[in-house]
C-alpha cells in the first residue's frame, strides 16, 4: 500500500493581495470609497529592505560609523535596486511581457512580482557607490556591512513567491513537495493535477539564510583561548576581529549566492531566455561567482591590512558627547551668570562642543 506524500500547500489566492480600503468599509468607515491594494509580494520585499537596513545599521555602528548613515545610503540604493531588479527581470522574462495585445503597463508592476536579483544588485550598486560618496564612506566597507543583510533581505523576498505562486522546480514525490494548481500559467502542459513541485524558493531561503551564518562567521578571525568557569578551566573559541574587509566580504558573498542560486535556477520550469542552452539566470550565477573570486583576489592584493575607518579620509563621524566644563552658557543677563560681563564676540560665550560630523 502506498502513502500519499506529505506537501506544501499553496496559500490562498485571497492572501496575494489585502484590499484595506474594502476592510476599512467593512469596520465602519463607508465614507472610505477608495480601493487600496496592498499585495503580500510587495510587503515581503519592504520586510526584507528593512531587516537588511537594520543589521546594515547594527554592524556600521560597531566599526564607528553613525547608526543613521545606512538611510543616507539606502535613499540611493534601494530604488536603483528596484529598478535594476525589474528591468533584468522583463529582460529575461520578454514573452511576458511584449505579446500581440499584452498591456505594456504591466512592466512596471512591480508588486506583482518579478524582481531580478541580479539585476537589483548592478544598479543597486550604483546607487550605492553615489550614496556612499554623499555620506564619505567607504564604498567596500559598506559592501561588507551590507553583504549579510543582502543575504536576509532576498530570504524575504523568495517568501513573496511562495504568495504568488511562482518560482517552483520540477515535478517531485518528496515530503515536501509544493502543491500548484493546475490552472497556474506556469503548470507543465502534460502534467496530471495534483503533481508536486520542488519548492526552489524554500530552497534558496534556506540557502540565504545559512549564508547569513556562514558571513558572520567567516568575518571573524578566530583564536584559540581557555575559560576559566569555576575551578575549571576549558577550550574556548573568541572572536577577535574583522578580517574579510575591504570588500572581501561582499566576494564571499557573490560566491555563496552564486553557487546555490546556479543550482536552484537549473531545477525551476517558469519560462526564461536560454543562451547556448543554459538559462540566462544561471550563467549571471556562474558571472557571481566569478566577480566575487575577482574581488576577493584584487582586494586582498592591493590592502592586506585591516581597513582604518569606515569612513573616507577625513569624513570621519565623531559622536557628540555631554559638555565636560561644569561652567553653564545662558544668553539671558540673569545676575551671577556672567552674560552681562561678555562681549557679544567673545568666544567665552559660545558653547562647547565636543564633537561633530566631518
Amino acid at each position: 500500500m502506498s502513502i500519499a506524500p506529505l506537501s506544501i500547500p499553496s496559500p490562498s489566492f485571497d492572501w496575494q493581495v489585502f484590499n484595506l480600503g474594502q476592510w476599512l468599509r467593512d469596520i465602519g468607515l463607508t465614507w472610505f470609497g477608495f480601493n487600496i491594494s496592498i499585495h503580500a509580494y510587495a510587503i515581503c520585499i519592504l520586510i526584507g529592505i528593512v531587516a537588511a537596513t537594520w543589521l546594515t545599521s547594527i554592524r556600521l555602528k560597531h566599526r564607528g560609523a553613525d547608526p543613521g548613515v545606512v538611510l543616507d545610503i539606502a535613499l540611493w540604493a534601494v530604488p536603483f535596486g528596484i529598478i535594476g531588479g525589474r528591468i533584468f527581470h522583463v529582460v529575461t522574462h520578454p514573452d511576458d511581457y511584449f505579446f500581440a495585445g499584452a498591456d505594456l503597463m504591466k512592466v512596471f508592476y512591480v508588486w506583482e512580482g518579478g524582481l531580478a536579483i541580479f539585476g537589483a544588485l548592478l544598479l543597486g550598486a550604483v546607487g550605492t557607490f553615489i550614496g556612499c560618496r554623499l555620506a564619505g564612506v567607504r564604498f567596500w566597507g559598506f559592501a561588507d556591512a551590507l553583504a549579510p543583510g543582502l543575504l536576509l533581505a532576498q530570504a524575504f523576498g523568495r517568501l513573496g513567491n511562495y504568495f504568488n505562486h511562482e518560482l517552483y522546480g520540477l515535478p517531485t514525490n518528496l515530503p515536501w513537495g509544493l502543491e500548484i494548481e493546475a490552472t497556474n500559467a506556469a503548470f507543465p502542459i502534460g502534467l496530471p493535477a495534483g503533481t508536486l513541485f520542488h519548492p526552489t524558493f524554500l530552497y534558496e531561503i534556506i540557502w540565504n539564510l545559512a549564508g547569513v551564518a556562514v558571513l558572520l562567521l567567516a568575518e571573524r578571525r578566530f583564536r584559540r583561548t581557555r575559560r576559566q568557569i569555576g575551578a575549571l578551566s576549558v577550550p574556548a573559541i573568541e572572536a577577535v576581529g574583522w578580517r574579510l574587509q575591504w570588500g572581501k566580504l561582499i566576494g564571499l558573498y557573490f560566491i555563496w549566492y552564486g553557487i546555490g542560486r546556479s543550482v536552484f535556477e537549473s531545477i525551476r520550469i517558469d519560462p526564461s531566455e536560454i543562451f547556448l542552452g543554459v538559462r540566462t539566470n544561471v550563467w549571471a550565477a556562474f558571472a557571481a561567482i566569478l566577480v566575487g573570486l575577482i574581488i576577493i583576489i584584487i582586494q586582498t592584493r592591493r590592502h592586506p591590512a585591516l581597513e582604518p575607518s569606515v569612513y573616507l579620509p577625513g569624513r570621519e563621524w565623531v559622536p557628540v558627547t555631554g559638555v565636560d566644563s561644569e561652567d553653564r552658557y545662558s544668553d539671558s543677563d540673569d545676575d551671577g551668570n556672567g552674560a552681562a560681563d561678555e562681549d557679544d564676540s567673545s568666544p567665552a560665550k559660545k558653547p562647547a562642543t565636543s564633537g561633530a560630523k566631518a
